[in-house]
């Protein structure tokens, strides 16, 4: 059995259609990349994949359990973690305090909570920045800050938006080797990137949508020489 299955998902937007019938499923210990250019449907699908937005049409389910109709909280401790493009850390928390409230959705122990988040923080490389608030972080530590927030939640399906995005290229392998140890731990991943190269090393299998349809799904290597993908997305340069 997958671990979630993904059948016929429409959402609209008045006339906008931002995903179209969209179907695919994934595996425990799967890395599925999601690729498309900007306006292809990718946040708007995690948005539906985490509650955030209700579809028109279609059906979800994770671990055999349909999540049509469940809240973000709800959806969040059943096991889906997400991480955002857009950064938005709780800046009049403590990085401590911020990786605390993923936590705290799973015990009402503030001592355990404190220790776990710990834990997370130690895995993204930010322990000696417990005490500093959010605003003080660059691109980078937020993104690892985000990361940490996510996994303090517990997931067995995390959700990464955009990895790269914003990120000095100093900052990038530090966050690649963090996705890397993530994988080897035998997490399922999905991760929406535009970096290619970056998405070719670290996905089993890609997805790519065009104005809210799927239009190829395979291997990385099918993927890039795939005529649709190339035409819509890599460009006649990338192939």
């Amino acid at each position: 059995m997958a671990m979630l299955e993904v059948k016929g998902l429409t959402k609209k937007f008045g006339g906008l259609v931002a995903n179209d019938d969209i179907a695919f499923a994934v595996k425990e210990g799967e890395i599925l990349g999601l690729i498309g250019p900007n306006g292809a449907g990718k946040s708007t699908l995690f948005d539906l994949l985490t509650g955030f937005q209700r579809p028109d049409a279609g059906y979800v389910s994770f671990l055999g359990r349909s999540l049509l109709g469940s809240r973000p909280d709800q959806i969040s401790r059943l096991g889906v973690g997400r991480t955002f493009q857009k950064l938005r850390p709780f800046d009049h928390m403590t990085v401590e305090e911020n990786v605390m409230v993923g936590v705290l959705q799973h015990t009402a122990n503030l001592r355990v909570a404190r220790e776990q988040a710990l834990g997370a923080l130690f895995f993204v490389g930010l322990l000696e920045k417990r005490g500093a608030h959010g605003h003080m972080l660059s691109t980078g530590q937020r993104k690892r800050l985000e990361l940490a927030r996510a996994m303090a939640t517990r997931p067995r399906l995390l959700l990464m938006d955009e990895v790269s995005g914003g990120v000095d290229q100093r900052s990038l392998p530090g966050l690649i080797d963090l996705v890397n140890r993530l994988k080897q731990q035998g997490m399922t991943m999905i991760i929406i990137e535009h970096n290619m190269q970056v998405l070719m090393s670290l996905a089993d299998r890609v997805l790519a949508l065009h104005l809210g349809r799927k239009i190829a799904e395979g291997t990385p290597e099918e993927i890039q020489n795939d005529r649709k993908v190339i035409e819509s997305y890599l460009g006649l340069a990338y192939a």
